[in-house]
């Protein structure tokens, strides 16, 4: 005899686009930190870190990009 099953729950599916622009601001900010103290940073050999900054904004276009369109599918899954 099986026991019946609860139902499961739908899965979360969350805007996704603040994620990406979130992430491209937290970018931002940090390389304009590390910008502003650029000195010390070549002071202490981490003048890379400014170009890691410059990538990890950079990259965020594709995936923001990536987002606009999942969360474009995802408005047309849930009109149906």
């Amino acid at each position: 005899m099986q026991k019946e099953q609860a139902p499961r729950p739908e899965p979360l599916d969350p805007p996704m686009v603040p994620f990406a622009v979130a992430g491209l601001v937290l970018w931002a900010i940090a390389g304009l930190v590390l910008f502003a103290s650029r000195d010390w940073l070549v002071a202490q050999g981490h003048e890379n870190w400014l170009w890691i900054c410059l990538a990890g904004f950079l990259i965020g276009f594709p995936g923001l990009a990536v987002m606009l369109r999942h969360d474009a599918n995802r408005r047309r899954r849930r009109a149906f």
